[in-house]
């Protein structure tokens, strides 16, 4: 068994929850996983701080019931505090939990003074983790594609890991921070992982059972060709009985061994997964069969909307990877069942440190849409690098694609691709572990303030943290993703990174390659032609106000400029700045903010955990030292490109 020791407290640390436990508590949770962990949870508390849980009947400072209230659902709950008691009432087993955990998150407030009834119901009904695991060890990717937090949390020699107790552990974690849905394998299905859905079912069964406790649905990632290569069906058509057949069997088999599993995910026709258009169907004929196979169970199968060109010819500037979801999937509108789910990437193109958010997000009215972030720092400094990612995704949700319904309402579920591992620190640099708690606070209210969510962060994490470690914290993370942007893509640029495993830059890395994924910078100048005027006509996919705002370099937006529009180096940005000068000053401006950060957290040092903090110096080494990298070659290629000198006259190198 593993030692709890060696399981990162992460958020929840034992003082965390000294408000709660050193208090009278009356739990009418009734019977069920997620009752049995409220009582587990409280018992535990109560012993450890002095309280106690208390009878019915007996006077209590802390409340928890069932209650039957319109619109609260299962997730639901209210909290108030009248007359010296705190109350938490919700319909569902999983409301109790949640309300919990919010009590948790109030620390001694939730004791204090008189509070109204406050009704808590998460916006979004899916919050899900997309986890790019792989059973076996990928001779490319390895235990997990795009990890940077060690190998796999539910996988390890090539089956289920047989000690689940950081499963378990990770459960608790994600279920204080408002996820309820993981999917455990890669969305890229290989060989041995296909197989989970059949004959290897129950090592996925014995993952659920940890989950649910939590309020965690477990999903799987499934190939398209199951019927072909499990199944030894000759075709994969959906539209083939045999094949809807095939998919009705395994489904049942699969309920029959998780009776509260959530559904599917699916890569199709992406990236060389197979997918309908071998048969010549649509997408939408591909997402609803799997979705009838689930609807008698309740399931859903989440379509990722990412399918693209990724055999481009570089010369070829009509062909361009951000139109291609939108050209896809807006003609299917409608045709989609009721019980599938497009699942869109918030941008564009592929998670870069700034894009516009995908046109998709409100073009599919008739359409169920989950919005994909990554948490995961593929190209956002694979957690070598502090990013935090949570002004990202707020701008993001906050987008209103017709100048009305933000992204987050329109959207019926949030999904992240996981940044955790089996990391002693779980997401690899301790300070990423921000990205996961953000992402499901974020999911459970897409309108929060990002900031006060790593305000709770903060307080769970470093319980009665002082001021000047709180301080310290938001000046090393608020600003991160601003500085990470600076020292590495300009205006709208992205991919200019090593090709391959992506970290660290080449300006010319995807330049001249088949992945559709340029900058065009040339003597004259740089960035996509991507106006209706005269470029691909990717801006014309916008509803108004931003086609129009997008067509124009006068009125795009500085920071998205390079992304739709090809100009020259001495075009004046709404700043008063030359594109070139920009460039130049961003890169020097990044690397030392990098330098202060790192500055900020040695002098913490005394008020953080020695090997958490050595963890983050360590990285910081890394970061500062990637980030002069990222300055000297981005400005120096813009140099030899532009031929104008640093009008500040700093050496280029």
């Amino acid at each position: 068994m593993t030692d709890p020791g060696d399981i990162d407290a992460a958020w929840l640390p034992s003082a965390a929850f000294r408000a709660v436990g050193s208090r009278r508590v009356l739990v009418r949770a009734g019977e069920g996983p997620q009752a049995g962990t409220v009582h587990s949870e409280l018992a535990e508390a109560c012993a450890r701080f002095g309280g106690r849980v208390v009878p019915d009947g007996a006077d209590a400072d802390l409340v928890l019931a069932p209650a039957d209230v319109d619109g609260l659902g299962d997730e639901g709950f209210t909290f108030e505090r009248r007359g010296g008691t705190t109350t938490v009432t919700a319909s569902g087993q999983r409301g109790l939990l949640y309300g919990l955990f919010h009590v948790v998150r109030l620390g001694e407030d939730a004791f204090t003074g008189e509070r109204a009834r406050e009704v808590h119901r998460p916006a979004l009904a899916t919050r899900m983790l997309d986890h790019w695991d792989n059973v076996a060890v990928h001779p490319v990717m390895g235990q997990v594609e795009r990890g940077y937090a060690g190998g796999s949390l539910f996988w390890a020699d090539g089956r289920a890991r047989g000690d689940l107790d950081r499963v378990r552990a990770y459960g608790r974690l994600l279920a204080a921070c408002g996820i309820n849905a993981v999917a455990v394998n890669n969305v890229n299905v290989h060989a041995t992982e296909a197989h989970l859905l059949t004959d290897r079912i129950g090592e996925v069964a014995a993952i659920a059972d940890v989950l649910r406790p939590y309020g965690i649905r477990t999903h799987l990632s499934v190939t398209f060709a199951a019927p072909v290569v499990l199944g030894g069906l000759p075709t994969a058509d959906p539209l083939d009985e045999a094949v809807r057949t095939w998919w009705a069997e395994a489904t049942r088999r699969v309920y029959e061994a998780i009776g509260d599993f959530g559904g599917y995910v699916v890569k199709a026709d992406s990236e060389g997964q197979p997918g309908p258009f071998a048969y010549g169907r649509s997408h939408a004929d591909g997402a609803n069969l799997l979705a009838a196979a689930l609807e008698p169970y309740g399931g859903t199968v989440h379509w990722r909307a990412f399918v693209y060109d990724h055999r481009q010819d570089w010369r070829d500037r009509s062909t361009d990877r951000a139109r291609a979801a939108y050209d896809h999937f807006t003609p299917l509108d409608g045709r989609f069942a009721p019980n599938a789910v497009l699942q869109v990437k918030h941008g564009p193109m592929d998670f870069q440190v700034r894009e516009p958010v995908s046109p998709l997000i409100g073009a599919m009215p008739r359409t169920r849409l989950a919005v994909e972030v990554q948490a995961t720092q593929e190209y956002t400094g694979q957690q070598r690098h502090v990013c935090w990612l949570g002004p990202m995704w707020s701008e993001a949700l906050r987008f209103r694609p017709d100048g009305s319904v933000s992204a987050g309402r329109l959207a019926d579920g949030l999904v992240a691709v996981s940044n955790a591992g089996d990391d002693p620190f779980w997401t690899g640099h301790p300070l990423a572990q921000a990205n996961l708690y953000t992402f499901g606070r974020l999911a459970w209210d897409p309108a929060a303030d990002p900031r006060a969510v790593l305000d709770e962060w903060i307080a769970l994490t470093h319980p009665g943290a002082p001021e000047r470690l709180v301080d310290g914290l938001h000046a090393v993370l608020d600003g991160s993703w601003s500085t990470y942007e600076k020292y590495t893509a300009p205006l709208g640029v992205g991919f200019m990174v090593q090709p391959g495993h992506h970290y660290g830059p080449s300006v010319d890395g995807y330049e001249y390659s088949p992945w559709g994924t340029y900058h065009f910078a040339d003597r004259d100048g740089v960035g996509v032609d991507r106006s209706a005027a005269t470029g691909t006509g990717y801006a014309a996919q916008y509803a108004k106000p931003w086609s129009e705002v997008y067509e124009s370099p006068e009125t795009c937006p500085d920071e998205l400029l390079l992304f739709f529009h090809h100009v020259s180096y001495g075009h004046v940005l709404h700043s008063g700045k030359t594109v070139i000068q920009h460039i130049y000053d961003t890169h020097f401006e990044g690397v030392e903010e990098a330098e202060e950060a790192r500055r900020v957290w040695e002098g913490l040092a005394d008020l953080v955990e020695p090997a958490r903090h050595a963890r983050v110096a360590e990285r910081f080494e890394e970061q500062v030292r990637c980030a002069r990298e990222w300055r000297d070659q981005v400005n120096s290629y813009f140099l030899r490109k532009s031929g104008v000198p640093d009008g500040r006259g700093r050496t280029v190198y």
